[in-house]
């Protein structure tokens, strides 16, 4: 029997704010444990919260990417229930009245756009986090602690795990994009949960659903409901139930894992904040936020591929962030040769920085500097195996490709002289390859035009070595 598919995501993204929702302390990443907390964050009797305005602005303008309705007044509500890293015994957040509701994400696909609805966007703090690394004790880290949080829900109008991560990875792109969050998901600042059930058809009431926790990346979101909608499946195709409950993620088992069953479920007893008065966002609040609101990312991806006429694959990669887009432009500006730029960008920068784990706002090689290793290689000044070892120098020391050019003679070798000399050398050092092209093996040649280059230091231009080269044999 073919199941049919519905599933639900709740995005958490922590809030791009200097300190936390409801106290002064830093929000900055990677602080030794407990060095960021004071009495409030760590839930001291008396200790009152304070409401961050950024806070409210960024999740406004989320809200509003989202193409929700923000409400004039919404309300907080302490959730309680008992964990070692939830200090005061609850977690401030909304749940009655939320922030915003009734939004969409669209989903565009070669078939055509489909749109996911956005059931409520609401503001919350996030809980401290355990440590299981302290030999047989698990430590705590309240540093997380009030860090602000946007829940995003959706309604379960997702019908596939492939679609789901679509979701998953739109709904980051148009956060990033508005400043909203940095997305980082190896940090925890963007987490994903999702609830999960077949049914049979449209017709039918919605199945039994599983939540399924700790999902960490595009990728495992795919694999992790996959596998969830597959286990369901087959438990209904032999008879058996599915079983309402909580199950995590195993990334290394490739499985997800029973957490709680239903009925261990939590009863959050929700009730009214006492110590926060309801939240009034203006009207004026939210124009000014549309006012400032920047280019969203398929507004720029349109713009690069009209303005520059790069592929839509390269015009996808390069607004991964703002930083990137403006990096891009900057480099291709000064160049005027965006094609390149591109290149360069997608396959060397990129590369680079991905190995490193740094973004595009920690490299040295400025765009100015890759700017002109382009106008090198187009100007035919050096060659391209120049350029690249000139930009692992650069991404390394930084610095101008002039500069080290002039220093260091790395220009373009283009005396005919020179070139046959090196052609004759790399014959003599290489009489096999040289014997098996003349019996015929014609692709022996490239080895050999590799060979002069090395022998030149990549300086050789590449077209008169391969004349000399092809004379020389022939």
């Amino acid at each position: 029997m073919l199941y049919l598919t519905n599933i639900g995501l709740e995005v958490h993204a922590q809030l791009q704010t200097a300190s936390k929702i409801f106290c002064s302390c830093s929000t900055a990443f990677g602080a030794p444990p407990n060095t960021q907390v004071c009495e409030v964050c760590l839930g001291y009797p008396g200790a009152l919260p304070v409401l961050n305005r950024t806070a409210v602005e960024l999740a406004a303008r989320a809200a509003l990417v989202l193409g929700c309705t923000v409400h004039p007044v919404s309300l907080f509500a302490r959730k309680h229930y008992f964990y070692p890293d939830l200090p005061k015994g609850y977690q401030i957040t909304q749940h009655a009245q939320p922030l915003a509701t009734d939004g969409t994400v669209t989903l565009t696909s070669p078939q055509g756009g489909r749109q996911i609805r956005v059931a409520r966007v609401h503001m919350e703090e996030d809980a401290g986090k355990s440590l299981h690394d302290e030999g047989p004790f698990t430590g705590i880290d309240f540093n997380r602690s009030g860090v602000p949080l946007i829940e995003i829900v959706t309604a379960p109008d997702i019908d596939s795990a492939e679609a789901a991560a679509a979701c998953f990875s739109r709904i980051r792109d148009l956060l990033v994009a508005v400043g909203v969050t940095d997305g980082n998901m190896e940090q925890g600042s963007l987490r994903c949960d999702a609830n999960v059930s077949v049914r049979l058809s449209r017709d039918a009431p919605l199945g039994v659903k599983t939540e399924t926790k700790n999902i960490n990346s595009f990728r495992y979101v795919q694999r992790a409901l996959q596998f969830e909608i597959d286990r369901q499946v087959d438990l209904l195709s032999s008879g058996r139930p599915v079983e309402q409950e909580t199950r995590l993620w195993d990334s290394a088992a490739g499985r997800t894992v029973s957490m709680r069953g239903k009925e261990e479920a939590h009863d959050y007893r929700y009730l009214p904040e006492p110590d926060l008065q309801p939240l009034h966002v203006s009207a004026a609040l939210l124009d000014g936020l549309r006012r400032t609101m920047p280019e969203l990312p398929d507004e720029t991806r349109a713009r690069l591929i009209a303005a520059y006429g790069l592929p839509p694959y390269d015009a996808g990669v390069l607004t991964q962030s703002h930083a990137l887009t403006r990096y891009f432009e900057a480099v291709a500006s000064s160049s005027g040769n965006p094609k390149a730029a591109s290149n360069w960008i997608m396959v060397e920068v990129l590369g680079r920085l991905n190995a490193a784990g740094d973004d595009i706002t920690m490299i040295r090689v400025t765009p100015e500097a890759l700017a002109s290793l382009i106008r090198l290689v187009d100007s035919g000044t050096i060659t391209g195996p120049t350029a690249k070892q000139l930009f692992e120098r650069l991404f390394v020391e930084g610095g101008s490709p002039e500069a080290i050019v002039a220093a260091e003679g790395l220009g373009r070798v283009g005396d005919d002289v020179a070139i046959a000399a090196l052609v004759q050398e790399t014959l003599a050092a290489n009489a096999k390859p040289v014997e098996q092209y003349r019996a015929g093996k014609k692709q022996t040649f490239g080895f050999l035009v590799g060979q002069v280059m090395k022998a030149s230091g990549g300086k050789a231009d590449p077209e008169k070595v391969a004349m000399h080269l092809r004379r020389a044999l022939e």
